[in-house]
């Protein structure tokens, strides 16, 4: 079968770009070993659109995503999906994840434009994340200890044009990142600060990891779940481990970039997405 591989645009890859490219690079390497043909495109090249039936990408650009819903519609098979790619978007993903009863912290969706004190009130110490897209700046996920940090935070948000954010509390424990392919037994997390692996260094507020003990099987479970919620096949994001051995979703992602495990992980990738094409 003829693919297009839809790179990721570096501006969506904070502080990844190598990493991104590299899981990219395999599993196209992958699925050409599996006899078929790949044509790569960036993001950029994809603006006027694509004529190949099948399409695996990485894309995040809001305008990709609505050609790559057009091009579903017409029967064109995309993974991971156009709608599941906008559905990670910061306050569609907490929507969705909300409805679906995934264990996620206390949260709330407000407009950037009108800061009120009393939205922090339940929710204090907080985490304020633009709701519009997914982090690609620092401050797209600040810290917030009281209300006056936090609406100075949303603040500055209207003034860069982001008009939705949503509060998320904070949840003291261990932060636990994870990668799956939704359809296989492939499932993989860690400790960023085993591989310092790290955007922008937010994991720093949890302080030491203190190794609360992780059940594996329940935390693929919700994640499993979420990925389904969201209409994802290749998925990762992060949870808080909590002292009593909680688990809380706090992030996911539509194809991350499996950076400590992206040799075991794109063989599998790459199956998936010929088995999504082929069935």
């Amino acid at each position: 079968m003829l693919f297009a591989g839809i790179r990721r645009g570096h501006q969506f890859s904070p502080n990844h770009i190598g990493n991104d490219r590299a899981v990219f690079d395999l599993t196209a390497s992958h699925l050409r070993q599996m006899g078929h043909q790949v044509n790569e495109y960036c993001e950029d090249e994809c603006m006027k659109g694509i004529g190949e039936r099948y399409v695996f990408t990485m894309a995040r650009e809001p305008q990709i995503a609505r050609m790559l819903q057009i091009l579903e519609k017409n029967g064109t098979r995309v993974i991971n999906s156009g709608y599941g790619i906008e559905n990670c978007y910061r306050n569609n993903m907490t929507q969705l994840l909300n409805e679906g009863k995934i264990p996620v912290p206390a949260n709330l969706t407000v407009d950037t434009r009108k800061p009120q004190v009393a939205d922090f009130m339940d929710l204090l110490p907080c985490w304020v994340k633009r709701g519009d897209f997914h982090a690609i700046h620092k401050e797209d996920v600040s810290f917030a200890r009281n209300a006056d940090e936090g609406c100075t935070i949303l603040a500055e948000y209207a003034r860069r044009g982001i008009k939705l954010a949503v509060l998320s509390k904070h949840v003291v424990g261990d932060l636990v990142k994870f990668y799956g392919v939704r359809g296989t037994d492939f499932f993989y997390h860690f400790y960023p600060e085993e591989y310092r692996h790290s955007k922008f260094g937010n994991e720093a507020i949890n302080g030491k990891t203190e190794y609360y003990p992780v059940h594996s099987d329940e935390l693929q479970d919700i994640a499993t779940r979420a990925a389904e919620m969201l209409n994802i096949d290749i998925y990762g994001g992060d949870a808080i481990i909590t002292p009593d051995e909680a688990i809380y979703l706090i992030d996911m992602n539509d194809w991350p970039s499996f950076a400590p495990c992206r040799a075991q992980a794109a063989p599998v990738i790459a199956q998936r997405i010929h088995q999504l094409v082929t069935k």
